[in-house]
């Protein structure tokens, strides 16, 4: 059994999260912003479908890219170079969350229920809460968004709507991590993709250490709003 949290509870230690689901650690609780940024210091995410509560989980092992460890292929590369690609970070956040609430064709539904997008519009306007977009010959090709806090981005969900469209954008991410402040990419929970892009699996200790050193100050910290060129983004 999970404990059941009224709005405003602490979380219970995360060595009581079940392991069988893997991570999950308890129901209940609020989507505020204190608590959602309170959650994810801790390594702890809500993730739940609209039949059920709000579920909280801390997966063990843990998926993660460090700067470096993300691996373009040739043909990404010549994508990245060669493709008419314009990014943007922090411009379209609603449409981002709205696209990936979207149903996929692999299962119809979605976890991004109206709470959780009121949630994550709320973290944006208070600087917690990042996008970033592609569009290719001018058109929308990809997206994801995610939480920083300190050091750390917490990746929430992304999107493709051509060829290496979420490729790309995450490629840019890594480009402009030291100019951004991040050290490390939470990706949650394993999948065959994020592994050949170069995530790997970091023990639940382990990633908490990371957390407790990479977020000592969880001060918003803006990103850049002009148009990014990947020929002109400097690594």
């Amino acid at each position: 059994m999970i404990p059941w949290l009224p709005p405003g509870s602490d979380f219970p230690p995360l060595e009581e999260a079940l392991d069988d689901p893997n991570g999950l650690l308890a129901a209940g609780n609020d989507l505020a912003p204190d608590t959602l940024i309170s959650a994810y210091t801790r390594g702890i995410f809500p993730w739940y479908d609209p039949s059920q509560p709000v579920l909280w989980w801390t997966p063990n092992p843990r998926c993660v890219f460090r700067p470096g460890d993300f691996h373009i292929s040739r043909r990404l590369g010549r994508h990245l170079r060669n493709a008419d690609l314009t990014f943007y970070l922090d411009r379209d956040f609603e449409q981002v969350i709205d696209v990936c609430a979207a149903p996929r064709d692999d299962d119809g539904g979605t976890w991004i229920t109206p709470e959780m997008r009121a949630a994550y519009l709320r973290l944006h306007a208070l600087g917690h809460a990042h996008c970033v977009t592609v569009f290719e010959d001018g058109e929308l090709a990809g997206g994801l968004y995610g939480v920083q806090l300190g050091g750390v981005l917490f990746g929430e969900s992304m999107f493709s709507t051509r060829t290496n469209g979420s490729k790309s954008v995450l490629a840019l991410l890594w480009r402009l991590a030291p100019r951004l402040g991040i050290r490390l990419l939470d990706a949650q929970v394993e999948s065959d993709h994020l592994m050949r892009l170069g995530a790997f699996l970091m023990p639940r200790v382990d990633f908490q250490r990371q957390l407790d050193a990479l977020i000592t100050d969880t001060t918003p910290l803006p990103w850049p709003k002009a148009p990014i060129r990947w020929n002109d983004a400097v690594p």
